[in-house]
C-alpha cells in the first residue's frame, strides 16, 4: 500500500456535499469574536481563525473585531489573541502571517446587555464597511461567551449591529441549557431574533475529522455497511478519558457535571451519526433529518443503565472534592457510563454504553464496536472481532480479526488491519475541528452544526437521569470514588460486561 498522501485519481466526489457558491462568505465579511478576552476564544478561535487565514479559506480583505467586557488595548488584544498561535521559531512566513492577522483584527470593549454598548460596536463595523467597493456587508458573529449571556447579546446583535445589506450568521457555543426546559427557553429566545437558518449551533466534535468520516466509512464501503445492525453486532462503546481533574475550573464543572459536558452532547452527536439510516443525500437538512429520527428512537436513559464515579486523590494527585472551587461534599459526578437503546429494526437489542470520566489513564476518544461470536463448533475461546475508530489522539480505522498464526501449528489469533491516518497519509495535515466548522458557518453549510429538534430530542434522552443526579427527585445519588489516574470506577468491568462486552482473549 503506498504511503504517501496524494489523492488518487479516481478520487470519489460527493455532490450533495458541496457547498452552494451563493451562501458562501467571500468579500465584505466582518467576523466579530463576543468574549475575545476569554479562554476558549484565545485557545480554540483565534487559533482556527488564524489556520484559515494561512490556508486562505477566509473571506477576502476581511476583519476581525474582538468584543469583550475586559479594557484593553491594541498591543495587549493582539498578544493575547496570538499566546495559542504556533509558529516555528524558523518560519519566517508564518511569523509575517501572524503580524498581518494582528493587522486586520481590532478590538472594541463594552457590557453584554446595554444597548449603547451594541452602538458602539456598530459604529466600528460601519466605519469597517465604509470602505467597502459595493453595498454587500456581510457579518459573522462568533458567541465565545457564558450561556448566561447568550439571550441578552443576541437580541442587541439583532437590533443594533445586524446588517441590512447582506448575510447575519452567528455560531453559537454549547452548553444549549441545563435541561429540556431551559434549552427550550433558549431556543426560543434566540428564535425572536434569528432564523434557523442564521443560526449555527456549535459541537465541535462534529469538526472531528474521524466524526465527518463515519458517514463515508457507512455509506460508501458495502463491506462494512452489510454488517451494521443487530445481527452482526453485539454492543457499541463510545468513550471519551481525559488525564487530567477539573484543575481550579471546578466551580464551572460542578455547575454542569461530565453528562452535560461531554455525553449529552459529543457522544450522542457521534452515536446519532454511527446509527442514523442512509440519508437520500449528503446535504444538511437529509443529514439532520436522519440524525433526528434516530434519535427519536432512544427512550430516556434508566437508572440501572447508569454507573457514576468521582475522582478521589491518588499518585500525587488531588482528588476532585480537595479542589477548592468544588462545593464541599459535592456529589458532582466526574466520571458517567450510560447505556442507551434504540428502538427500531436495525438496532433493537444492541447497548451502546457511552463513557466518559475527567482524572483517567489517558487521554482518548474512540468508538469501539463489537461483534458477535461466531459459530460455536469449529473455534474454541476465539476473540470477538471489533471495528475500533480512534477520534482522538492520532486518528485511527482498525478492524481486529482472527488469523491463524504463521508455521505448522493451527492456531487462531487476533490481529490487527490498522489504518492509522499519520502513517498513511503522510503529507496531510488534518484540520482542526473549530478550523473546519467555522469553514463551514462561512460556506453556510449547516451540516455540521445541531439542529433545534436535534438538540431537543437530545435533551429529552437525558433530562430525566440529569433531574435524579441533580437530586431533584429524592436524594441524588452518591458516584463511587475511582482513584485519580486509574482506568475508572472498578464497578465499570462488571458494568459493561453485563451487557455482553467480552474483552479480547490475547489482551
Amino acid at each position: 500500500m503506498a504511503t504517501t498522501g496524494r489523492p488518487r485519481a479516481m478520487s470519489g466526489t460527493i455532490p450533495s456535499m458541496e457547498s452552494s457558491a451563493h451562501e458562501s462568505l467571500t468579500d465584505n465579511t466582518v467576523i466579530v469574536v463576543l468574549g475575545a478576552s476569554g479562554d476558549l476564544a484565545k485557545k480554540k478561535t483565534y487559533p482556527a481563525l488564524f489556520g484559515l487565514y494561512r490556508m486562505g479559506f477566509l473571506p477576502r480583505d476581511v476583519k476581525i473585531v474582538g468584543y469583550a467586557r475586559t479594557k484593553m488595548d491594541s498591543a495587549e488584544y493582539h498578544k493575547r489573541i496570538t499566546s495559542y498561535i504556533k509558529v516555528a521559531d524558523d518560519d519566517a512566513d508564518g511569523k509575517a502571517a501572524v503580524e498581518a492577522f494582528k493587522g486586520f483584527s481590532s478590538y472594541v470593549s463594552g457590557g453584554y446587555e446595554d444597548g449603547p454598548s451594541f452602538e458602539n460596536l456598530n459604529k466600528t463595523l460601519e466605519e469597517i464597511e465604509s470602505k467597502y467597493q459595493s453595498k454587500e456587508r456581510n457579518r459573522l458573529f462568533y458567541f465565545a461567551l457564558p450561556p448566561s449571556v447568550f439571550i441578552p447579546v443576541a437580541q442587541h446583535l439583532k437590533e443594533q449591529c445586524y446588517s441590512k445589506d447582506g448575510k447575519n450568521r452567528i455560531i453559537v457555543e454549547k452548553p444549549f441549557g441545563k435541561d429540556l426546559d431551559s434549552c427550550r427557553t433558549l431556543l426560543s429566545s434566540l428564535k425572536q431574533h434569528w432564523t434557523e437558518d442564521e443560526t449555527f449551533r456549535i459541537d465541535h466534535y462534529l469538526g472531528k475529522e474521524m466524526v465527518k468520516n463515519i458517514l463515508v466509512l457507512r455509506f460508501a464501503n458495502i463491506a462494512l455497511n452489510a454488517a451494521w445492525d443487530k445481527n452482526s453486532i453485539s454492543n457499541v462503546q463510545i468513550t471519551f478519558k481525559e488525564p487530567f481533574g477539573t484543575e481550579g475550573r471546578g466551580g464551572y464543572f460542578d455547575e454542569f457535571g461530565v453528562i452535560r459536558d461531554i455525553l449529552q452532547n459529543h457522544l450522542l452527536q457521534v452515536l446519532s451519526i454511527l446509527t442514523m439510516e442512509r440519508p437520500v443525500s449528503f446535504s444538511a437538512e437529509d443529514i439532520r433529518d436522519e440524525k433526528v429520527k434516530v434519535l427519536r428512537a432512544i427512550p430516556p436513559i434508566e437508572r440501572n443503565d447508569t454507573l457514576l464515579g468521582q475522582y478521589v486523590a491518588a499518585n500525587g494527585k488531588p482528588g476532585y472534592l480537595d479542589d477548592d472551587t468544588v462545593p464541599p461534599n459535592s456529589v458532582c459526578p466526574t466520571y458517567a457510563a450510560t447505556t442507551l437503546w434504540i428502538h427500531n429494526p436495525r438496532w433493537e437489542g444492541v447497548p451502546f454504553i457511552l463513557k466518559a470520566g475527567k482524572a483517567l489513564n489517558e487521554a482518548k476518544v474512540e468508538v469501539r464496536i463489537q461483534f458477535k461470536d461466531v459459530t460455536q463448533g469449529i473455534f474454541k475461546d476465539i476473540s470477538r472481532n471489533e471495528l475500533v475508530l480512534r477520534i482522538q489522539p492520532s486518528e485511527a480505522v482498525y478492524l481486529k480479526l482472527n488469523t491463524k498464526t504463521p508455521g505448522l501449528n493451527t492456531r487462531a489469533i487476533p490481529t490487527e488491519m490498522d489504518l492509522t491516518y499519520k502513517r498513511r497519509f503522510t503529507e496531510v495535515k488534518i484540520p482542526e475541528a473549530y478550523e473546519a466548522l467555522i469553514l463551514d458557518a462561512l460556506r453556510g453549510d449547516h451540516s455540521n452544526f445541531v439542529r433545534d429538534d436535534e438538540l431537543e430530542v437530545a435533551w429529552k434522552i437525558f433530562t430525566p437521569i440529569l433531574h435524579w443526579i441533580d437530586g431533584k427527585n429524592g436524594p441524588a445519588p452518591k458516584p463511587v470514588p475511582y482513584p485519580y489516574g486509574s482506568r475508572g470506577p472498578k464497578e465499570l468491568d462488571p458494568f459493561i460486561s453485563k451487557y455482553g462486552y467480552k474483552r479480547t482473549v490475547a489482551e
